[in-house]
């Protein structure tokens, strides 16, 4: 998956906003960061809960590495873009937007 794909996913999702802070692109729900994308070094990332986190690490062997630190037990991760295809990330955006995007617009995508 490269760059561009990712931000085109991200995108996809309903109400979902390209941002940016630190030299890097943020997708958001109103003001809530799900997804981000350094273009400079391809370093995607989701905000997951640390449950999801461990699922897709077992489910996408390679793919999901949590972030170093106390931002990965929270479950922020890591996708290895060139490794992923873009039905994986797809399931696992959707993880990300749904801990963010407001119940109402959530339960009217169901």
């Amino acid at each position: 998956m490269t760059a561009d794909e990712f931000r085109a996913l991200a995108l996809s999702f309903p109400q979902a906003t390209e941002g940016s802070h630190f030299d890097t692109a943020d997708f958001r729900v109103g003001k809530k960061i799900f997804a981000t994308l350094r273009e400079s070094d391809g370093r995607a990332v989701l905000k997951l809960s640390p449950d999801e986190q461990q699922l897709l690490m077992e489910t996408g062997r390679g793919i999901f590495v949590p972030i170093k630190g106390s931002w990965g037990l929270k479950g922020w991760t890591r996708i290895i873009l060139e490794q992923a295809d873009a039905e994986t990330v797809r399931h696992a955006m959707a993880f990300a937007w749904k801990s963010v995007a407001p119940k109402k617009l959530v339960k009217a995508q169901l």
